[in-house]
């Protein structure tokens, strides 16, 4: 992809002028076209962000042009139905909205249909549409499997399908069945360096999600994720990591339930954030005050339920908080891409990820070979790593905040494993790796403090990494029953507080070379 020039960026408006990468996609769908039966299934993947609605609303526009058949546009929610009307509108395509009101008796006037795939298998059943002489059918995100009941009705239709991300929503149902062949469109890599798309700058805190469940559709469930993000813990790291790395940019926060949602809401409320809570109870007229306060509000943060992971654009969002874990590619690539849309002086925006996902999918914009996963999805979904895979290769890493305040101390992590591995070989006992650890801690505690009392209020800000010590020792020993875990970490605290009190002065001197001063 050549580079695109400023004039050319600038002079980009809704409607025919196209960029060249967008033209090109377009030279290659049409030679599909004439190169392929008229039952072909075609599939076309480019990132959000790119323009897929710009691409196909022009191919609509080319069609008819063109061809003496009729062109049916399908999409999965009535937000997205209006949206891909209006794209069509401006580019000329007089088109009609087959939805659950839709008068039918003037079908015969229009060229161009847009409808949602429920209404539509409702209406086909009912043999309310006359698609006798539908010659092409356009699917956006195409990766629903709900739109594949449809095919029967157009066994002569040239599909093309259009997604961010060419995986199916269900292992079940691969893409491949339905798709005879895979166009690849400009990476995200190329649309961040050509201008087109804002660059991620990504931030992984690590969480324990172990105590997820995975539910029939193949991601975790809503109930165990909601008993794990609505604990005062996660809401606590929740809003300390906003504040240590998104605090004063707007904000959307993405959740799995609409009762965690409610549970960040209330958080950031009370710590006198200006929040607002979104989900798909609210009314249509909700939703549009919702976000238009979102949209005029510089510092706004918007917590929500999978409802704007597509359809939806704003390019005033700095910052995209996962606070959620998913096994879904789809809908990790779908809840980054909200923030990745350009503004004259926007050209990143901070991923904050609360649900291991970076760890588990790569970065946003690595050079994924879309064609094996297409060809091939159990392949690329049987190597993503299981959450105890994960967990076992985190190393705590304390925030910034905290770290400045061991400022003195040159290194801060302990490594468990290694110490218990280490002891285990040695013929020790397995308790030496806490005791290890407590000496560790304290030594850092007092390395950062001028008498036992900054040592002892050093202590009390390090749960996260206690924590996370238990955590590991407990998988070491193999016994991780909540009580012995939880009674681990009092014990574990207890015993580091008398170690200060009891060890201040000697560990002092040994540091500084010199007493402390009474």
């Amino acid at each position: 992809m050549s580079k695109i020039s400023t004039i050319e960026l600038e002079e980009r408006a809704e409607g025919k002028n196209l960029y060249s990468y967008q033209k090109g996609a377009i030279d290659k769908i049409f030679k599909a076209f004439e190169e392929s039966p008229d039952d072909y299934h075609l599939l076309y993947q480019l990132p959000t962000g790119g323009g897929k609605t710009v691409i196909f609303s022009e191919i609509v526009r080319q069609y008819l042009k063109h061809h003496q058949k009729k062109v049916l546009v399908m999409t999965h929610r009535i937000e997205l139905c209006k949206q891909t009307s209006n794209m069509l509108t401006e580019f000329g395509v007089i088109n009609k909205v087959v939805d659950s009101k839709a008068d039918l008796s003037d079908q015969a006037e229009y060229s161009c249909f847009v409808a949602m795939v429920e209404t539509l298998n409702n209406r086909l059943n009912d043999d309310k549409l006359d698609i006798s002489d539908i010659g092409l059918v356009i699917i956006d995100e195409a990766h629903y499997n709900s739109f594949t009941k449809l095919f029967k009705f157009f066994s002569q239709s040239f599909i093309l399908g259009v997604t961010a991300t060419p995986l199916s929503s269900s292992m079940e149902l691969p893409m491949t069945d339905n798709y005879d062949e895979l166009i690849v469109g400009e990476s995200i890599e190329s649309l961040i360096e050509n201008g087109f798309l804002a660059r991620a700058e990504m931030f992984s805190y690590n969480v324990g999600l172990t105590s997820l469940v995975v539910g029939a559709n193949g991601d975790y469930t809503v109930k165990s994720s909601e008993d794990l993000y609505t604990a005062n813990d996660m809401l606590t790291k929740l809003i300390q990591a906003y504040e240590e790395r998104s605090k004063g940019k707007k904000t959307l926060i993405f959740n799995n339930g609409i009762n965690t949602s409610l549970h960040v809401y209330d958080t950031f409320r009370r710590a006198g954030y200006p929040v607002a809570h979104l989900d798909n109870t609210n009314t249509k007229k909700e939703r549009a005050m919702i976000l238009k306060w979102f949209k005029k509000t510089p510092d706004a943060i918007l917590t929500s339920v999978s409802i704007l992971t597509t359809g939806f654009d704003e390019p005033t969002v700095e910052s995209i908080i996962l606070n959620r874990a998913t096994k879904s590619l789809t809908l990790y690539y779908q809840m980054i891409g909200r923030g990745s849309r350009i503004l004259k002086d926007k050209k990143t925006f901070q991923v904050l990820d609360l649900g291991n996902n970076f760890h588990r999918f790569g970065p946003w914009g690595d050079d994924l070979d879309w064609q094996r996963i297409f060809r091939s999805p159990n392949y690329y979904l049987d190597a993503i790593l299981s959450d105890e895979e994960l967990e076992s290769n985190f190393r705590y890493e304390m925030p910034d905040a905290l770290r400045s305040e061991f400022s003195k101390s040159k290194e801060v992590y302990f490594d468990i494993q290694k110490c218990y591995v280490d002891s285990i070989r040695a013929g020790e006992s397995s308790k030496v790796v806490l005791e290890r650890s407590i000496e560790q801690h304290g030594k850092i505690c007092i390395e950062n403090s001028e008498d036992v009392y900054d040592a002892l209020a050093l202590a009390k800000k390090l749960g996260d990494d206690i924590d996370f010590r238990i955590g590991r020792y407990t998988k070491c020993i193999s016994k991780s029953t909540y009580n012995f875990v939880e009674w681990l970490k009092g014990d574990y605290k207890k015993k580091l507080n008398s170690y200060l009190r009891t060890n201040f002065d000697d560990v002092f001197e040994q540091i500084h070379g010199y007493p402390p001063e009474d």
